[in-house]
């Protein structure tokens, strides 16, 4: 019996609900770091932050390492109060005359000079500290997005060859939490479906052992998967060319490493450009010839289409154009503590920041695991 093409057609439509490539998401949610590092002014912090929660709420599926990003929005939470406790009990270096209040200090030797526990609490120390940590909880709150919206096992099969075997052992960790934790939620609703206690100490103990007994079985399962599609094989390729390869990567990621740090200081822009263009061209060479060792295929390579395109460069635009502005109005960007000014709003940074959610409407809406 035969099908005709007008069929098959109408059985299986060539478009539907798809994934967006993981390598653009993680493009999109660098450039909202990037940005967050240029400034210390916590409105344009928070601004960045809620474009990067509102693109995670239009777009996120509901896989497991999707719900990532309330950890990652709680680990800012924390880290921000960390470092507003750390200023008020170890003092801040930034001089103050607005004195909120006199904690009894603690006596030090005379070797731990510079160094205080306890003493005046000032207001100007208080906000560097919140200015600091708030841009620190920025960043951690983008890399959460780009976490809970690009899949691991999908930027797994982008990644080049030269990195897959590190890719592996990476995307093997940082899908363990998601599935333990969604392993936890599902013996805690069948306890409660027996009617039994899910709260507590015994109750946590008690789900213990199935917890590990299921991340026991998915190692498994992941070891007879790779294992059957002949993972860890790898090309003969000549010495010289393996060394040649080790010797341009390991270059060029200091080169890149090398520039990011001349990147986020004052005076290193005239010279860390042209040493991340050299570093990457590097670690492009060294990856490009470290992938003749590996021998392995792709089955439906993820395509890269215009919205791949939009949402890559939205953060690319976002960063570029904040670190422009950081440069012409460094006031408003950078508000002084001493003395105390409240933050600024320009109008072409409120603009730039709202430019990140581009791929709330660019991006394909991801498909249910249901359908």
């Amino acid at each position: 019996m035969t099908v005709s093409s007008t069929a098959a057609r109408t059985t299986r439509p060539p478009t539907g609900p798809r994934q967006l490539h993981p390598g653009a998401w993680w493009l999109w949610a660098l450039g909202l770091g990037a940005a967050a590092t240029r400034t210390t002014n916590p409105a344009i912090l928070l601004l960045l932050a809620a474009v990067a929660g509102y693109v995670v709420a239009a777009r996120r599926g509901d896989a497991p390492w999707s719900r990532s990003y309330g950890a990652f929005l709680r680990l800012g939470l924390l880290v921000l109060g960390i470092r507003l406790v750390f200023a008020v009990f170890l003092g801040s270096p930034v001089p103050g005359t607005h004195v909120l209040i006199t904690l009894p200090e603690l006596p030090l030797p005379t070797w731990a000079q510079g160094v205080r526990i306890g003493g005046r609490v000032t207001v100007e120390g208080l906000l560097a500290a919140l200015y600091d940590g708030l841009r620190l909880a920025t960043l951690l709150i983008c890399v959460g997005a780009a976490n809970s919206l690009a899949s691991p096992a999908r930027l797994l099969r982008a990644l080049p060859g030269a990195l897959y075997e590190a890719g592996v052992a990476v995307v093997v960790a940082m899908t363990f939490a998601p599935n333990l934790v969604a392993d936890v939620r599902r013996l805690r609703a069948a306890r409660r479906l027996r009617g039994r206690d899910d709260k507590g100490i015994a109750a946590v103990l008690s789900v213990g052992l199935p917890v590990l007994e299921g991340a026991l079985e998915r190692s498994i399962a992941l070891a007879a998967a790779m294992d059957t599609r002949g993972f860890g094989r790898t090309a003969d390729v000549p010495r010289r060319l393996a060394r040649a390869t080790a010797a341009l990567t390991l270059a060029g990621l200091l080169g890149v490493c090398l520039a990011a740090y001349g990147l986020l200081t004052a005076g290193g822009a005239g010279w860390a450009l042209p040493v991340l263009l050299i570093g990457l061209a590097a670690a492009f060479a060294g990856l490009l010839l470290g992938g003749r060792r590996s021998v392995r295929s792709r089955y439906r390579p993820d395509p890269w289409a215009l919205p791949e395109w939009l949402t890559a460069a939205s953060g690319a635009a976002v960063a570029a154009l904040t670190a422009y502005l950081a440069a012409r109005d460094p006031a408003a960007f950078a508000p002084t503590v001493v003395p105390p000014t409240v933050p600024a709003l320009p109008l072409a940074a409120v603009l730039t920041a709202l430019l990140g959610l581009i791929p709330a409407f660019a991006a394909p809406t991801p498909p249910r695991r249901a359908s």
